[in-house]
């Protein structure tokens, strides 16, 4: 593994007044400098109209070869016989004792299965997908391409001006994927993401990634977005952050990730980690990840123990104040008894309790768009 790796768009960003903090083995923005910037109007511009992301120091892997789909079922809960040409579906590595290694997207290409690991855990990943995968199955690590998001109800609108397809761009829906051409550009684009919002996922040879980087925030619905922004959407989704809210002492249903978990692969097994998840999908977990939602103004962090009287039941994972709601808003694993929505509980910040309740997630609705009419 590079000890330190560089985005296509690092001297994109840099021009452009990117804050750059070390992340994932690289330097990303966690926002950009100047009139009207910052995290939170970031935040609000996404909501609001279309944000761009850099999101290329994830993984980009293609699994291909005969016995493909079975090598990836041994290793994933997902049944991939279901997941047709075009289709997107979200996924878990588990290890043996069915913590989670990663959470990733799985696409159907034309002749190969496309997996969108985390960049924090790439490296390990494609080190255990390689050590389990059969020798007639081959993983390529697509390095010369990069990874850029388009987020925020306007979206739609701005791609929609440049991308061309065998099918209008409109016939995309949520979890779906297509191969079209912007600007001359070929890139594989799906309509999903990790705000909460519409939007698209691009993947694009890298040594293209400024000129479409450059022409889409040339649109006027369009602005560059940091890792800040990132964070309090996707929190205010109720969307988890692999290393945060999940890593190998977690599990699926204690995390509520059953859809995760395809019906038939959960009863027949098969999969890595199934057995030591059978026992916790027969009786229930002990403990359960929840929204929390904190009074006052003060937000609590990740660490931050949870306390039913003066037990404590659990700690936090995530937590910051969401710019849309106007107050704090966590998520946490607590016990599972004290897990249902409006259970009263207390959050320890700075050495003082915080009141605070449990709460259903998304905070913020999701917007994604499943084809309803527009």
């Amino acid at each position: 593994m590079p000890e330190q790796q560089v985005l296509p768009l690092d001297a994109w960003h840099r021009a452009r007044g990117g804050r750059m903090v070390e992340f994932a083995g690289y330097q990303m923005p966690i926002q950009y400098t100047g009139e009207g910037g910052g995290i939170v109007a970031e935040h609000e511009w996404t909501r609001n109209h279309a944000g761009l992301f850099d999101v290329s120091h994830m993984g980009q892997l293609l699994v291909s070869g005969e016995g493909a789909d079975a090598a990836l079922e041994a290793l994933l809960p997902i049944d991939l016989s279901t997941l047709k040409l075009g289709m997107q579906r979200y996924s878990l590595l588990l290890d043996e004792n069915g913590g989670v290694l990663d959470d990733l997207m799985v696409s159907r290409w034309p002749r190969d299965v496309f997996l969108v690991v985390n960049g924090a855990t790439k490296w390990d990943d494609i080190a255990h997908l390689r050590e389990h995968l059969p020798d007639d199955v081959t993983l390529n690590h697509l390095q010369d391409r990069a990874l850029l998001a388009l987020q925020g109800p306007e979206a739609f609108a701005v791609l929609d001006r440049h991308a061309t397809g065998e099918y209008p761009l409109s016939a995309l829906t949520f979890m779906k994927f297509g191969l079209f051409t912007v600007a001359g550009v070929e890139m594989a684009v799906s309509r999903s993401g990790y705000t909460g919002e519409d939007g698209f996922e691009i993947s694009l040879p890298a040594e293209d990634a400024e000129k479409i980087a450059t022409l889409l925030c040339g649109e006027p619905e369009v602005k560059p977005i940091g890792l800040g922004a990132r964070d309090s959407l996707r929190l205010e989704a109720g969307l988890p952050l692999y290393g945060h809210d999940l890593d190998t002492g977690t599990n699926p249903v204690s995390a509520g990730l059953m859809f995760a978990l395809n019906k038939s692969r959960r009863e027949a097994g098969g999969w890595m980690g199934h057995e030591a998840i059978a026992p916790v999908l027969a009786s229930g977990p002990a403990t359960k990840r929840v929204g929390l939602i904190v009074e006052g103004r003060l937000p609590a962090r990740e660490g931050a123990p949870v306390f039913a009287g003066e037990s404590q039941i659990g700690h936090v994972t995530s937590g910051g104040f969401s710019p849309t709601l106007g107050y704090p808003i966590a998520m946490a694993y607590i016990d599972a008894g004290h897990a249902a929505d409006g259970t009263r509980v207390q959050i320890e910040v700075r050495s003082k309790r915080l009141d605070a309740r449990v709460a259903p997630m998304p905070f913020v609705p999701h917007r994604y768009y499943r084809g309803e009419p527009r």
